[in-house]
Order: structure tokens, then sequence, then C-alpha cells
């Protein structure tokens, strides 16, 4: 049996081809606007080339993800919270709470040993958009995102700013950079506030600080998870790919569905 994932995100695309159990290909393109379906076609093509098989030896394909309605193909699509426990459960079988921080969310859910939710969390009034923010303040700072990890990680000061509103702590780093603050510290006051905000969203959820697993993009950024792990007080898990969760959850469910 072959299935396939779509995760259809804000900035990104990901797919999952999944034969069994085992992940036979998998990719990501960035999303382009209006052109999300196009993009995901692309990348559709790419992933079957890449496992060397053509659409009608895929048995179901599932999408998820903000724009998973613009998936032509896509004979179902699931509502991202299910993707994304379906995924995390695969990716970190000893997990019983995800965060996925994407480009434009943040969700928290915590769920039992058979995958079924206890409680669950979509970011707050200020806390959308927390991957947008670390770009927009990587760009401010005038260094990439992996730039901006690697100044965080160097930095042994602590300079707070505002976890609440993104708005505001753009501001509070200008103000520092009209200080001349170091850029490492700069860099660890944007993580810390990212881990601040992702730990109060957390809290709504009621859960328990052991067994987490972070899942989506920002996960990769080291030195988020690294002041997740403060705030939290453990080592969080984190997966060899955590932004193909979503599209993993989706060809795991899709197996159910054949």
């Amino acid at each position: 049996m072959i299935t396939a994932g779509i995760d259809m995100g804000l900035r990104s695309i990901k797919a999952v081809l999944l034969k069994d159990d085992n992940i036979i290909a998998s990719g990501t393109v960035a999303s382009e606007g209006f052109n999300r379906g196009q993009a995901a076609e692309k990348l559709w093509n790419e992933v079957l080339g890449q496992a060397g098989i053509s659409a009608s030896d895929v048995d179901i394909v599932i999408s998820t993800g903000t724009g998973k309605e613009d998936v032509s193909f896509a004979a179902n699509n699931v509502v991202e919270p299910v993707a994304d426990v379906e995924g995390a459960r695969k990716m970190c079988p000893d997990a019983r709470t995800l965060i996925d921080i994407g480009a434009e969310q943040v969700r928290v859910v915590k769920y039992d040993e058979n995958g079924k939710a206890a409680n669950y969390t979509l970011n707050q009034m200020c806390g959308a958009g927390l991957g947008i923010f670390v770009e927009s303040m990587a760009r401010q700072l005038g260094v990439t995102l992996d730039e901006l990890n690697e100044l965080a990680m160097k930095s042994s000061g602590v300079e707070p700013i505002n976890a609440e509103c993104g708005n505001f702590a753009a501001l509070d780093v200008t103000t520092m950079i009209h200080n001349n603050t170091p850029k490492e510290d700069i860099a660890r006051a944007i993580v810390d506030a990212v881990a601040t905000k992702v730990k109060s969203t957390a809290n709504l959820t009621n859960i328990d600080n052991d067994n987490i697993a972070l899942i989506g993009g920002i996960a990769r950024n080291k030195s988020i998870v690294e002041a997740l792990n403060r705030q939290f007080g453990v080592k969080c898990m984190v997966p060899d790919q955590p932004e193909m969760a979503g599209a993993y959850g989706a060809a795991v469910i899709g197996q159910d569905e054949v």
C-alpha cells in the first residue's frame, strides 16, 4: 500500500510518500501565494519521480494544512491537529504532547497513547505568526535564520523583550539595535521571547512538562529548541524532519481510508 500526505502551509508545502510504514520519498517547496495548487502539483510530480512511481501507483492522497482545499488531486483532507498527532506519534512514539510552531500558527495538542486528543490550544491572539516573526527579526538584524540561530547560541546574557506582542517586540529590538546591544544578545532575546510565548500558549493546554515533541520548521532552530527546553525544564523531543510531521501524519491517516 502506498499513501501520500500533502501539507499546505503558509510558507511552504510538504509532501510524503509512505509505503506501509516507510517513507519512500519526501520533499518541500515554497508556497506560491495564489498559485499554491500549482506548486503542490509540481512538488507531487517531484516526489513521484523521486520514488520512481506514477500517480496511479498511489492508493490515496490526503491533504492537510491551511491550504488543504487547494490540492486538487487529494481524495480527502484532514484538519491540522489530527495530522500533527498522527505524525508525532510515528516520529516520537514516547511523546504525549506536541507543539507545532509554524509560520502562521502555534498549535499545542495533548493526547493519549491512542492518539486521542485530551486538550488542544491554537495560538493566543498575539501568538500567531511566530515563524514569520523570527524571519522578520532576522531581516531586521541583517542576518539569515541560520545566522540568527548561531548568534543566539553564542550569547550568555539576557536582554528581555516583549513576549506578548510581536509589534512591541519589534520596537524593543529596534531600541536594542540603536543602543548598540551586541547582535548575539539581541538574537538570544528574540528566541527567548518566542519560547516564552509558546510556553504561555502551552500553559492553556494544561500539559505535563514531560514527553513533549516539537514539530514544524522552527523546530530546526537549535537556539529556539534550547530556549524551550529552559522554559519547560525538560529536553523536548525533536524528530529528524520536524517540518514533515503534518504531511507524514496525513499519509498515515490515508492508510486507514484505503
